[in-house]
């Protein structure tokens, strides 16, 4: 006959949410026998942390910011110094590791979601929709004394972005003790996804315990001010995924040629990197080959109705390809090429469309 342990472990495998008074009360033990048991299976690692996580559940976990996105259409030609005439266009939620985690969430991936919302109206509706998406969002942050995040984007009448103003101030809040509490969230992913709104003690803190758990992480940059958040050592590091600019402002010296762009690679992978993507808008992208120059891959053509959230689309896909096979780069890319072409199509953040054979 099984063990009380061994029939604990089997029920929580059924329901992973089960209360440890309905544990104790079908097994016929006290709660502190329940406690005990539970303890052991987690020392054991056959138990991997809060709602009784079992290893063969293990999902992509993104952390970073989430927010309320509101993008505005100009009516005509901006004038600089005066009141421009514009259209709301959406308001949707928004915050790149958020639509990351959507993206793949839409495309059938196990995804649970660390971020900071505030405990006002505009996070708790950026918690539930997340979780009617299909995100685990236990162990997010909810913050009473602060604002949930917002992004306001205003366009041109061609759906070009103009200029973007982000207030991602909660995003400091995913702090370096934020992650220590986590820790057994995160271990049990199978693949950890960071965008830079991260603080730079976070980030280093990350790396770290990726290199030393062999974890494969990405980190998605989010401007070229946060460049700067970027940690020296770099070990542990699958990919980052920037643009032109970002990796300038990263370097500190103009990207115009390739040999500076091979130079740049070469000294990040002295750093500890793996690989490099530079996305490119229209031009499409570039991606680090083991030779130590880049490939490159042209854009798919495709009608452009809104920018906002092709580039998070991208690093879904890029992801995505990476979870189906760590050693492909460049069919990764083309993954994120194509998902960023589907969401360039739409108004909507995250293209409401996605399934599991998407990318198929």
């Amino acid at each position: 006959m099984p063990s009380k342990k061994e029939q604990l472990l089997e029920l929580i495998r059924n329901n992973p949410f089960i209360s440890q008074q309905d544990l104790a009360q079908q097994l016929g033990l006290s709660r502190s026998a329940v406690a005990g048991h539970i303890a052991a299976l987690t020392r054991e690692r056959q138990l991997l942390g809060r709602a009784y996580i079992l290893p063969q559940r293990s999902p992509l976990l993104c952390i970073g910011g989430a927010n309320i996105d509101r993008k505005l259409s100009s009516l005509s030609p901006i004038r600089p110094g005066t009141s421009n005439p514009a259209r709301l266009v959406k308001e949707s939620p928004g915050g790149v590791a958020r639509n990351i985690a959507e993206n793949l969430a839409r495309l059938g991936l196990p995804v649970q979601l660390l971020t900071a919302v505030g405990l006002d109206a505009t996070g708790q509706g950026l918690l539930a929709q997340a979780q009617a998406a299909g995100l685990d969002t236990s162990g997010s942050l909810q913050i009473a004394d602060a604002a949930t995040g917002s992004y306001t984007a205003v366009l041109d009448a061609d759906g070009q972005m103009l200029v973007a103003l982000a207030h991602m101030e909660l995003a400091e809040r995913l702090s370096p003790d934020f992650l220590r509490s986590t820790a057994a969230q995160r271990a049990q992913a199978r693949m950890l996804i960071a965008d830079l709104n991260l603080p730079a003690e976070s980030l280093a803190l990350l790396l770290a315990e990726a290199h030393a758990a062999g974890q494969p992480t990405v980190l998605v940059a989010v401007s070229e001010p946060k460049m700067d958040r970027l940690p020296e050592q770099l070990q542990g590091l699958r990919c980052l995924v920037l643009n032109l600019g970002e990796l300038e402002a990263l370097i500190g010296a103009p990207m115009k040629s390739a040999t500076a762009r091979n130079q740049a690679l070469a000294a990040l992978r002295e750093r500890g990197l793996q690989d490099l993507v530079i996305t490119q808008g229209r031009a499409g992208l570039l991606y680090s080959r083991p030779d130590g120059r880049f490939g490159s891959l042209a854009a798919p053509p495709t009608e452009v109705l809104d920018v906002t959230g092709a580039g998070d689309a991208f690093a879904a896909g890029l992801c995505h390809g990476l979870d189906r096979d760590p050693e492909d780069l460049e069919a990764a890319c083309h993954q994120g090429l194509r998902l960023a072409a589907l969401t360039l199509q739409t108004t909507a953040t995250v293209h409401p469309d996605l399934s599991p054979t998407t990318l198929d």
